[in-house]
C-alpha cells in the first residue's frame, strides 16, 4: 500500500485542517486557534493530543502496526497541532505491559517512520514520549483481567519479567518487588534514553518528551517515598533528580538543539512525605538554568497506591500556572549557590556546557502545558486567556471524538478548515 500524498494542489483559500478561516487579523482569533513556536517547532493551534498507551503491539515485539497508523492519523486529520505518541519503552524491560510500544531497537524505526510520515502529510507535528516503567513494569493491559497486579517473571504466558527500581519497594501489595538498580544499571538506562533519541530522530519525530511522571522509573527516583538509596542517586534532593538531569543531557547531546525537547512531571504525588509542588518548583528552576528543555508538561500522581486525588475539571491546571509564574520570573539560585556546585563531583554529567547540548537560552523560551479532564473549547480558551499554560494537552476526549478540534472550534464560534476530503461535514 502506498503512502498518502495529495494528487492535487491545495485550493487557493485552504489553509489546513485546524486553522481558522473567518478572521481578518490574528488579534481576532481565540487564543486556542493561534499558532505558537516551541523551539523551532511551529504548532498551528494550541491543541495537543496527549500520550495515551494503546497496548497493541504483538508478540512482545514493541513494534507499532496498522492500529497505530490509523489511530494517530485520525487525530492529524482532525486538526490537532501536535500528536505525541504513547509511552514508548527505551528498554524491553521498561515496558508497562507486554503489549507496549518500544524504541529499544533499530527494528522499531520503519513502522514509526511510516506513521510519522502519515501525520506529517496532514501538516501536523508529531512527538514521542520516551519512558521506562521501572517497578510498574510487567503488567497486564488495564482493560484485561488481572491488570491490577504484576505478571511474574516465571509466568507460563511468557509475558512477565523482572522489574527494577531505585529501591526494593513495591508499588502496591499486588505488584512485584523491584530489584534495586546498580549504578551500572542506571548508566545503561541513561544510555538507552540516548539511543532511543537517536532512533526517534531517524524516524522523523519533531519533538521528544521525557516521561518523568505517573510513577514510572524517573518519577520513582525523584520521590523520597520510592527512592531510599544512599549513593549518588538517592538521599538528597539533588541526588534524587540526578538521573533526570543526566538523561536530559544525554538525550540533548544527540537530539538537535533546534528540535523541541520536553519533560512530563508529576507535580504533586498526592500523598504524605512524597514529591510535592515545592520540589517541582525547585526542579523547574534547575531545568530553567540548564537551558536545554523547551516544554514543561504538568501532570500529577501515579507514584503511590495511597494517593488521594481531588479530581475535577482542569484539576491539574493550577500546577501549570505555578510553573508559568516561576518561568516568567528572574532566575534565582536553587540553593547554596549554583545547583551544579551541590552535585557530587563523582559525576560530570550534570551542568555540562558542551556544544552538543547547545547554549543556555532565556527563560521566556520555555513553554508550559497542562493536561487533565479538559474536555471543551471554552475550558481550553479560559486556560490560555488567563495565562495558566501555553498549550493544552487533551487525552480521553480525543478517544471519544478524534475530531474534537472541530468540536472546540464550534464551541468557540470559530470557522476552521476541515480535512479536505471531509468538507461536507462543515455543511449544516
Amino acid at each position: 500500500m502506498q503512502e498518502f500524498t495529495y494528487p492535487y494542489k491545495y485550493p487557493n483559500n485552504y489553509k489546513g485542517s485546524g486553522i481558522p478561516t473567518n478572521f481578518s487579523t490574528i488579534e481576532e482569533v481565540p487564543k486556542t486557534f493561534t499558532p505558537i513556536e516551541i523551539n523551532n517547532m511551529v504548532l498551528k493551534n494550541r491543541i495537543v493530543v496527549s500520550p495515551m498507551c494503546q497496548y497493541s503491539c504483538k508478540n512482545n515485539s514493541g513494534l507499532m502496526n496498522d492500529w497505530h497508523l490509523i489511530h494517530y492519523s485520525s487525530f492529524a486529520k482532525g486538526g490537532a497541532a501536535l500528536i505525541i505518541f504513547e509511552s514508548t519503552a527505551v528498554q524491553q524491560e521498561g515496558r508497562i505491559s507486554f503489549a507496549d510500544a518500544g524504541v529499544w531497537d533499530d527494528c522499531h524505526i520503519p513502522a514509526m517512520k511510516k506513521i510519522v510520515n502519515s501525520i506529517h502529510s496532514y501538516d501536523t507535528c508529531v512527538g514521542i514520549q520516551l519512558s521506562h516503567a521501572g517497578r510498574k513494569a510487567s503488567t497486564q493491559p488495564p482493560f484485561l483481567e488481572g491488570s491490577r497486579k504484576s505478571i511474574e517473571k516465571n509466568d507460563p504466558s511468557g509475558n512477565g519479567w523482572e522489574v527494577v527500581g531505585p529501591s526494593p519497594i513495591r508499588y502496591s501489595d499486588n505488584m512485584s518487588m523491584p530489584r534495586e538498580m546498580s549504578v551500572q544499571d542506571i548508566h545503561s538506562t541513561i544510555q538507552a534514553f540516548k539511543d532511543a533519541a537517536i532512533r526517534s530522530l531517524k524516524a522523523g519525530f519533531d519533538f521528544i518528551e521525557i516521561h518523568a511522571a505517573h510513577g514510572y522509573l524517573i518519577n520513582q527516583f525523584l520521590s523520597p517515598t520510592s527512592n531510599k538509596r544512599t549513593d549518588e542517586y538517592g538521599g538528597s534532593f539533588i541526588n534524587r533528580i540526578r538521573i533526570l538531569l543526566e538523561i536530559i543531557e544525554s538525550v540533548r547531546s544527540v537530539w538537535p538543539r533546534n528540535k523541541a525537547l520536553g519533560v512530563r512531571l508529576s507535580c504533586e504525588e498526592w500523598t504524605n512525605d512524597g514529591w510535592n509542588m515545592e520540589d517541582t518548583i525547585h526542579l523547574v528552576e534547575i531545568l530553567n538554568q540548564l537551558g536545554t528543555i523547551d516544554l514543561i508538561d504538568c501532570s500529577s500522581g501515579g507514584n503511590s497506591s495511597n494517593q488521594k486525588i481531588n479530581v475535577s475539571p482542569m484539576y491539574q491546571t493550577p500546577f501549570a500556572n505555578s510553573i508559568k509564574n516561576i518561568i516568567n520570573t528572574p532566575l534565582r539560585s536553587s540553593g547554596n549557590g549554583d545547583f551544579r556546585n551541590n552535585i557530587d563531583s563523582s559525576t560530570d554529567s550534570c551542568g555540562s556546557t558542551s556544544t552538543d547540548s547547545g547554549s543556555s537560552r532565556t527563560k521566556s523560551q520555555i513553554k508550559v502545558s497542562t493536561v487533565g479532564l479538559i474536555t471543551s473549547g471554552n475550558e481550553i480558551e479560559s486556560i490560555l486567556q488567563d495565562g495558566k499554560a501555553d498549550i493544552v494537552m487533551v487525552g480521553r476526549q480525543f478517544l471519544r471524538n478524534p475530531f474534537s478540534v472541530y468540536q472546540f472550534a464550534n464551541e468557540l464560534n470559530v470557522k476552521i478548515d476541515y480535512q479536505l476530503q471531509y468538507y461536507l461535514a462543515q455543511r449544516k
